[in-house]
């Protein structure tokens, strides 16, 4: 009596056999060295990038564990986490991180805010359109040491400047603008300069809506207040996080409007500044080191965040292809 379970050829065909695991090496053995080859052409760069920024970051790390200060070599020790310690705990360090985070949150919001004001206005079609986009962009392209100098010399200057030469003109106060109000005046430089940015991306944000939505909403009634409110505004939700996330991260690492304006007087000193005077000034190599690992850690949060941001982005656009 035959074995129910056991498969019984049928006549003229011939049964299956399994292929000899020698064949399918040859084959993997030729899948790997096509990765390997499309991938050699990125290895100087990756190299070179690991180079530039990594192993400086783990020499970094390596002297915020030491009681490490120039003016006194011979009494160099090992600290362990000392110096994270006096970072977290000393008063002026912990008044510049409060002064970084009030800047880098004053300048990104309102950048934000002017940015989107201006972007419905670019999204509208109207004559000289292109040149006033251009003319718009161009404070974000200028060099971030121009663009303070710009402002302290040109514009802030009590006895040359253009806003107290308006004020002349009106009649009004001749305020020490860099004196009287120090981070204010910070602020606005930055935002003039970082209104562009956040302008471009939610520009992008604007002409990626689905317009027929908008159309069946102008029919039904809709009036533009409320396709802002109820169409525009959830679509541009991604674009306003994005540009806040980018914004944040280079805005907290922002070291050129500080030290060409106030040279850090006047409360303005944010961390990235701290950083320079402990490491240049007081020559604390392991303070400033620690200091410096603190702003890498915050920024490399901000920055998962954004890439996190940005993959949505283009999972959405992906999906609505």
């Amino acid at each position: 009596m035959s074995n129910p379970t056991t498969a019984v050829p049928v006549s003229g065909q011939r049964p299956p056999t399994a292929a000899p695991a020698s064949v399918g090496r040859p084959m993997a053995t030729r899948n790997r060295a096509r990765e390997w080859a499309t991938r050699a052409p990125l290895l100087p760069a990756l190299i070179f990038l690991i180079v530039v920024t990594q192993l400086p970051f783990v020499a970094t790390l390596v002297i915020s564990l030491f009681d490490w200060n120039s003016f006194r070599p011979d009494r160099r020790a090992f600290a362990g986490l000392d110096n994270y310690k006096t970072v977290l705990s000393d008063a002026s360090l912990r008044e510049s991180i409060l002064t970084t985070v009030l800047l880098t949150a004053s300048v990104v919001i309102v950048s934000v805010v002017l940015g989107l004001l201006l972007a419905l206005l670019l999204d509208r079609k109207f004559r000289g359109r292109g040149l006033v986009r251009t003319m718009l962009i161009a404070p974000f392209l200028l060099v971030p040491v121009a663009s303070a100098l710009l402002w302290k010399h040109a514009l802030y200057n009590p006895e040359y400047g253009l806003f107290n030469g308006v004020l002349n003109w009106l009649g009004g106060p001749q305020p020490e603008w860099l004196t009287d109000t120090p981070l204010i005046a910070v602020e606005a430089s930055l935002i003039w300069q970082w209104t562009p940015f956040m302008m471009l991306i939610l520009l992008a944000g604007l002409q990626s809506r689905p317009l027929d939505m908008i159309e069946a909403a102008r029919l039904d009634g809709a009036g533009n207040w409320q396709i802002f409110r109820f169409l525009t505004l959830p679509h541009l939700r991604r674009y306003l996080e994005l540009g806040t996330l980018l914004g944040s991260i280079y805005i907290v690492q922002n070291f050129d409007a500080v030290f060409t304006m106030t040279r850090g007087g006047l409360n303005t000193a944010n961390l990235p500044y701290t950083i320079y005077e402990t490491f240049y000034n007081a020559h604390e190599y392991g303070l400033a080191s620690a200091a410096g690992v603190v702003v890498v850690i915050g920024t490399i949060i901000i920055a998962t965040f954004a890439l996190r941001v940005v993959s949505s982005l283009f999972r959405e656009e992906v999906s609505h292809a």
